[in-house]
């Protein structure tokens, strides 16, 4: 849905994986995916050219987040909540199936 949008499938997989979780490294998503970290990294880095994304170093992962100072933050912030919320919560559960975090203690399992 978003590649129409963006250009292609790869833009799409990234911005999403950054809306659900915050922050992600490219390992992380091309692991959900399954596919080859190449492709992912040349989108990570084509957004972060583009001030679309901000990255920091941790530990030895570099780890990417949307950049709310950008002037495109709030419009590809909306695209990506209407496009989010539009995948069936099974696909969601599918997509964004691993945890990325450690639970918060005492946080009860749903």
């Amino acid at each position: 849905m978003l590649e129409g949008i963006f250009g292609n499938k790869t833009a799409e997989m990234v911005l999403l994986h950054i809306y659900h979780y915050g922050e992600i490294h490219a390992s992380a998503i091309a692991e959900d995916y399954q596919v080859s970290k190449t492709p992912i990294l040349n989108q990570l880095e084509r957004f972060e050219n583009a001030s679309i994304l901000l990255s920091k170093q941790v530990g030895k992962s570099r780890v990417y987040s949307l950049n709310k100072k950008s002037p495109y933050y709030k419009p590809i912030f909306e695209i990506l909540k209407i496009s989010y919320e539009s995948i069936p919560l099974e696909k969601r559960v599918q997509l964004f199936k691993a945890r990325r975090r450690p639970r918060r203690k005492g946080k009860p399992i749903l």
